[in-house]
């Protein structure tokens, strides 16, 4: 049971980062200067988490030290930037001009 716990680091953190990211472009009215510091402002959140659950539930965290926890949760974090621009691009509606390499 325990190896399984391990595997609910990542998506779990990625969820929390993902949810928050857009909590913020909500709060900033999707203000154009803050859009280019996304994917900066979900690693280093995504860092912060992974120094949390390091040491608020280290059986969960699958990190040996420290450094490696904080980069699980880079990778976490810019992992919610991804899956937030797969749910854009396949939110996207054709605009029918025919660019569509048809």
């Amino acid at each position: 049971m325990e190896q399984y716990l391990e595997l609910i680091s990542v998506p779990v953190i990625a969820a929390i980062v993902y949810w928050v990211i857009n909590l913020i472009k909500y709060a900033t009215k999707q203000n154009e200067k803050f859009m280019r510091f996304i994917p900066l402002v979900a690693a280093a959140l995504g860092a912060v988490l992974g120094i949390v659950a390091y040491f608020a539930v280290p059986n969960i965290v699958p990190a040996e030290n420290v450094f490696v926890a904080i980069l699980i949760g880079i990778a976490s974090g810019l992992t919610a930037t991804g899956t937030n621009q797969i749910i854009k691009q396949l939110g996207k509606k054709d605009d029918g001009d025919g660019r569509d390499g048809k």
